[in-house]
Parts: structure tokens; sequence; C-alpha cells
């Protein structure tokens, strides 16, 4: 078991294949966990394109039947799950990467896309 540990938060992680980082975002809201990936969605990246990537998956921070925890922020309260999936990315060496994202996860890259413009 892989995590990625930021003071109070711990973010479970998976990682498969090899090539160019993918980062890929489990939907379903607060259900957002990595069997959302094979349970729920049109197909599950981490299989069908880990021969071309190196995918990494999260359970997002406090999902149902997940294994990542911490508080949420009152005042940023999405904005700390950005916060995760970035630090996990820093954590494992990433600057680049491509994203995808299921349900939640296309307002989360949206997010992350308005933070980069920012910091550019």
């Amino acid at each position: 078991m892989a995590f990625y540990e930021n003071g109070s938060v711990k973010i479970y992680y998976e990682e498969a294949g090899s090539g160019f980082p993918l980062l890929v975002i489990p939907g379903g809201g607060l259900n957002a966990n990595i069997a959302y990936l094979s349970e729920r969605t049109p197909f599950n990246p981490m299989n069908t394109l880990n021969d071309q990537f190196h995918c990494i998956t999260t359970d997002l921070r406090n999902a149902n039947g997940g294994q990542s925890s911490g508080p949420v922020e009152v005042d940023r309260p999405w904005d700390c799950y950005i916060d995760d999936l970035l630090g996990l990315m820093d954590h494992l060496g990433y600057d680049k990467f491509l994203v995808i994202g299921f349900c939640i996860g296309g307002p989360f890259i949206w997010k992350m896309l308005e933070l980069s413009l920012i910091h550019i």
C-alpha cells in the first residue's frame, strides 16, 4: 500500500504501467475511490492505458469506502482536494503530467487549470 502524507492528511494511491504520467481522478463525489474506476466508469484507465502511460490514481480524501483521510478546510473545501492531487504528483516527482477524470474529476481538472494559469 502506498500513501502520500502531508500533515494530518493521508492519501492512498496506486500506480500502474510506465511512460508519461497520467493522473486518473475517479468520479462519484464523496464516493470517489479507486474501486469506482472498476465499477462505474465506461473504462478503467488504470487497466486500459497502462501500456502507454504511468497511471496514478487515489482515493479522494474521506471518500466513502476509501483509505484516504484528513480534515477538509472550511474556507476552501474543494481546493483541498486539488492540493492533495497536486501534492501527490509533486511527491512522485512529476511537474508535468496528463490528467483524466470522471464525474467530479471534471471540475477538479478545471480547478487545476485555473491554478496553473495563476502560477504562470
